[in-house]
């Protein structure tokens, strides 16, 4: 094992570990390459192999901190570089959003845990189906602290919600942690999606999270079998 693969190895287990503060940036590159005693580019490649993991952000100017939502063996973990929303992946397409269930309650135990906050934080919950071009497309169950996004209504949820996000509030969505699966349709899918009884169907579980690697959004994203691919490209250096 390299130099900087065994240091990458530690420093894996320290982040899970807390051995460093969620809230602050780590170390800069120096101090730590200084503790290792090892070079700064040896300590970059090392913290390179986390941000690959999404274990860590970097925020040019501010440092390199921890993705909180990536913290928890039991979080969403793989990890997508696409950060826009769906109005921002089908531009020239019309699309609108139905609001099948909008609500602000307590959340539970797990859905705190993969938002990073307590169960006494309030979060929205809501329901939308996204159509595309008049036909059914994706129907997105999502959970958001109303202390970190606040003022979404109606107005905002027939809208984009990333663009409220980015150019209202002022926040800066840095990426996402997205775990795939093939679910058979429920009842909930079968009456917007216009899915068969038996037809399968893709659900995206997604964390956003932004700058500072504080999660924002808890969500699960299903799509008729038919309007959704994942497309995945590897590119050797």
């Amino acid at each position: 094992m390299s130099k900087y693969e065994s240091i990458s190895n530690e420093m894996r287990n320290r982040i899970k570990n807390s051995f460093y503060p969620i809230d602050q940036p780590l170390p800069d590159e120096l101090s730590l390459a200084k503790e290792f005693h090892c070079s700064r580019m040896t300590m970059r490649k090392a913290l390179d192999i986390l941000v690959m993991e999404g274990l860590l952000y970097r925020k040019r100017g501010h440092g390199t901190f921890i993705v909180q939502s990536a913290i928890q063996d039991n979080h969403v973990h793989v990890v997508s570089n696409e950060i826009v929303g769906l109005t921002g992946l089908l531009k020239g397409k019309e699309i609108k959003s139905e609001i099948i269930k909008f609500e602000v309650q307590f959340p539970t135990t797990e859905v705190a845990a993969h938002l990073a906050i307590d169960t006494s934080t309030p979060v929205y919950y809501l329901i939308r189906l996204r159509i595309v071009d008049g036909e059914p497309y994706v129907m997105e169950k999502t959970y958001m602290p109303t202390n970190l996004i606040p003022g979404i209504n109606d107005e905002v949820l027939h809208q984009s919600v990333y663009n409220y996000i980015k150019n209202d509030l002022k926040l800066k969505i840095a990426g996402t942690h997205r775990k795939i699966r093939a679910c058979k349709s429920d009842e909930l899918d079968q009456a917007h999606l216009q899915c068969e009884k038996g037809d399968p169907v893709l659900e995206v579980e997604h964390v956003g999270f932004l700058d500072n690697g504080t999660p924002f959004e808890y969500s699960f994203s299903r799509h008729r079998y038919d309007k959704f691919v994942v497309t995945s490209v590897n590119i050797k250096h």
